[in-house]
């Protein structure tokens, strides 16, 4: 199994703030996808669309207010269904710090390198709707690569 693993600290700002960003589905549209539907409450289904490739169903699976949120991928990509996306805050001085861990893919193909960095992009687009209120969502985010 391989993981992809990043840190982000996002300044003057708390973990229920960031936390908000990762559970509601106004804010998840702010930063990831424009395209997002659904309930981020522990048992609900989020679903994220990336238009014109597809997009992933995520199953809510823990939420933890401030603290921690999980994701299972219920449906998307092959290479995602059944992995795991956490998200891990504290507070650090001036910085909400972010653990995040898509965790559990079988094997380290390459679009597992695309999503690590993509996943990269979208950390910065959170950080930017959190500190400055505009994130970078798809179809605005940045493209990398012939992969969305």
């Amino acid at each position: 199994m391989a993981d992809i693993l990043h840190r982000i600290g996002i300044k003057d700002t708390t973990p229920s703030r960031v936390y908000e960003a990762l559970t509601t589905v106004d804010d998840l549209a702010g930063w990831w996808t424009a395209d997002t539907k659904g309930d981020g409450d522990t048992g609900g289904v989020l679903r994220f669309r990336f238009l014109p490739v597809g997009g992933f169903d995520m199953e809510v699976i823990e939420t933890s207010p401030a603290e921690s949120v999980v994701w299972r991928v219920v449906d998307g990509p092959e290479e995602w269904i059944g992995t795991t996306i956490d998200w891990k805050l504290r507070q650090d001085g001036d910085y909400t710090i972010i653990l995040f861990g898509h965790r559990g893919w079988r094997e380290p193909v390459e679009f597992m390198h695309h999503c690590s960095t993509k996943w990269a992009t979208f950390l910065l687009s959170l950080k930017d709707l959190v500190e400055t209120g505009q994130g970078a969502p798809a179809p605005r985010d940045l493209q990398i690569s012939d992969w969305h």
